[in-house]
């Protein structure tokens, strides 16, 4: 900590001061960007004017990603950030901006060498009995070399910042927020404020030149996910990290778009994508620190099959409020409920209280409906990625921060399984995680998705709850006790009547439907000619008609079913009825106990009557 001590912090404030006095250190800078981007914005002028802006989108974008390539590692971080937000570009832009990749030429091998002993106050041969003499991977910040460590025979990786990096990234970022402030001020069609996001993303490239906070980043990583055996996060090395020097332990992996070297390892791709996007949900939805740069160079599967993640420059965090209203988002567009999807960008900030959501309703509706109905193969993350992408470029949406990088992971992901698979679909990876969070989590707005998810006109969706329990068991993590007692706590709760009305009725409805059923079994194993006998309707013991024998004897086998699954679930134990029974044995569930045996006794008396009087 103390070696990163003047590490360096962005300051529109300080670069103003600092550039300011500079004008033609500025003015050769300014004048190599505005030859590029004028050009390119000329062509935009000349699209607009022949009414050609849609056609060449595709063609446009391709060319900003060219330019911003050679203008350099700040034009390629802001790219990239730019990729990530569907508010400010059309689909066709981030699609191609989402190809930069942070590759640039190598600096002197003894520039390198001379900052490590620069920087760890120790001559190079007392750290390293021996070291790579060219760097193993170059990027645009720093570049890393493979050493031994001296003292211990560790292999490390050694991470060096570029020299003047800090230099030319000040420059370019002053420039950029001048540029922010003429957008803000005579460019109507963006409606978020470009100086703001130029200052997000300073920020954390910033954060990226401070190796030390790298460390820490990866200490709380690996605290936080590694108890997960397939999850492989490096040690740091501190008595060798500095401000501009990170020392991490090495990892021998393969990147996860080379297919043929995985192949050689016996490492399919589909099964280390599952476990990157399993650790990417308990990061965005559980704890909410997540690694925002998941890119195929910064993760490695290991020869034993695991997924190490060796980068932890870029980081971000969920808030708690919006971790929740992800899952509600999910459950809404599942019931095709799009008002509540439209108010939901309240919670997520992406919309001020004050913006009306009513047109954007017909919007989600249009695309959501049409992406529902797709095939398996077109129904992917990207797709909906882009579908909402228009939707945000369309009406008055800010995008914050740790939702646009969510999409940049995730999509990331997806795409390295689509090279493996056309059909994968990382929202059906993500379901069984997402059905044992709904079924498990104690947390009321949880709770309250799960009612909204089951419950429609009074009635429970026996489907959805059987077709919820079959996704959570895929989750490793899944436990049917868990999955009990939250639910029957929430049954008995104070505040709980309305669902208490809701599941009594239902509970009225299965008991019939099982002793009905059950009776109707019985009539069934009678020999043919005693039925015969008995002078019974063509349909069983009871007068009714088929369409209503079918659903009853569908909800008993439906419920037998649930509890079948119930019953071969790995964490399934006998014993997890007790803390059942212990809420059972509170004086709430006794007048509902009383509740529900009055419903089942009513139900069968009017149905026997009904039999009476039709026989």
């Amino acid at each position: 900590v103390a070696r990163a001590v003047n590490s360096p912090v962005y300051s529109p404030e300080v670069l103003a001061r600092k550039y300011g006095s500079r004008p033609v250190k500025v003015a050769q800078r300014a004048l190599d960007v505005l030859i590029a981007l004028g050009v390119f914005a000329l062509k935009l002028l000349i699209d607009q004017r022949y009414g050609r802006v849609d056609q060449n989108k595709r063609k446009r974008g391709a060319e900003l990603r060219m330019i911003l390539t050679r203008l350099g590692p700040t034009f390629v971080k802001i790219g990239q950030g730019l990729s990530t937000r569907p508010d400010i570009c059309p689909p066709e832009y981030i699609e191609e901006l989402s190809q930069l990749q942070d590759a640039l030429p190598t600096f002197p091998d003894s520039d390198a060498f001379a900052c490590i002993e620069s920087e760890l106050e120790l001559p190079l041969d007392s750290i390293f009995s021996s070291i790579s003499a060219t760097p193993v991977a170059a990027a645009s910040l720093g570049q890393v070399y493979k050493a031994q460590l001296k003292y211990c025979g560790q292999l490390v990786a050694v991470k060096v910042q570029r020299p003047g990096i800090q230099e030319a990234i000040g420059l370019d970022f002053y420039l950029m927020r001048g540029l922010g402030f003429l957008i803000n001020k005579y460019v109507s069609g963006i409606t978020s404020d470009v100086v703001a996001l130029v200052d997000e993303f300073a920020q954390r490239v910033y954060q990226e030149l401070n190796y030390v906070q790298e460390g820490q980043n990866a200490k709380r990583f690996k605290k936080l996910y590694a108890d997960k055996e397939d999850i492989l996060v490096p040690d740091i090395f501190w008595d060798y990290t500095s401000g501009k020097v990170l020392t991490m332990e090495w990892i021998s992996g393969v990147k996860l778009n080379e297919p043929d070297a995985l192949k050689r390892h016996g490492l399919k791709v589909l099964d280390l994508v599952s476990t990157g996007i399993q650790c990417s949900l308990r990061q965005l939805l559980e704890s909410g620190y997540f690694h925002a740069d998941p890119h195929p160079g910064n993760l490695l599967a290991t020869p034993e099959g695991r997924l190490a993640f060796i980068d932890f420059g870029m980081m971000s965090e969920t808030p708690e409020k919006a971790r929740y209203a992800i899952i509600g988002h999910i459950v809404h567009l599942v019931n095709r409920d799009y008002e509540a999807m439209a108010r939901d960008y309240y919670a997520l900030d992406f919309l001020s209280p004050e913006v009306d959501v009513s047109p954007i309703v017909p919007a989600l509706q249009s695309f959501f409906d049409d992406a529902l109905d797709a095939t398996v193969s077109d129904l992917n993350f990207k797709a909906i990625v882009d579908g909402l992408g228009t939707v945000f470029y369309q009406y008055p949406f800010t995008v914050p921060a740790y939702y646009a990088l969510i999409f940049k992971s995730l999509t990331v992901l997806e795409g390295l399984a689509l090279r493996a698979d056309p059909n994968f679909k990382v929202l059906a990876a993500s379901y069984p995680y997402i059905a044992k969070r709904l079924l498990t989590d104690p947390n009321p707005y949880l709770r309250d998705a799960l009612i909204e998810l089951l419950f429609k006109d009074g009635r429970l969706r026996w489907n959805r709850l059987e077709n919820l329990l079959v996704q959570g068991r895929k989750d490793r993590d899944f436990s049917t006790k868990d999955a009990l007692q939250p639910v029957l706590r929430l049954l008995l709760d104070p505040n709980g009547e309305e669902l208490r009305v809701l599941v009594i009725k239902e509970a009225v409805h299965v008991m019939e439907a099982i002793v009905l059923a059950s009776a109707i079994d019985t009539y069934n194993s009678i020999p043919y000619f005693m039925r015969i006998l008995l002078n019974s309707d063509a349909n069983g013991p009871f007068i009714m008609s088929a369409a209503e024998l079918k659903t009853l004897l569908d909800l008993r086998d439906q419920v037998f079913r649930i509890w079948g699954l119930l019953q071969t679930s790995e964490s399934f134990d006998p014993q997890l009825l007790q803390p059942v029974l212990q809420v059972l044995q509170q004086p709430e569930a006794h007048g509902l106990g009383v509740r529900l045996a009055g419903g089942v006794t009513r139900r069968l008396a009017a149905r026997m009557l009904q039999q009476v009087l039709l026989t």
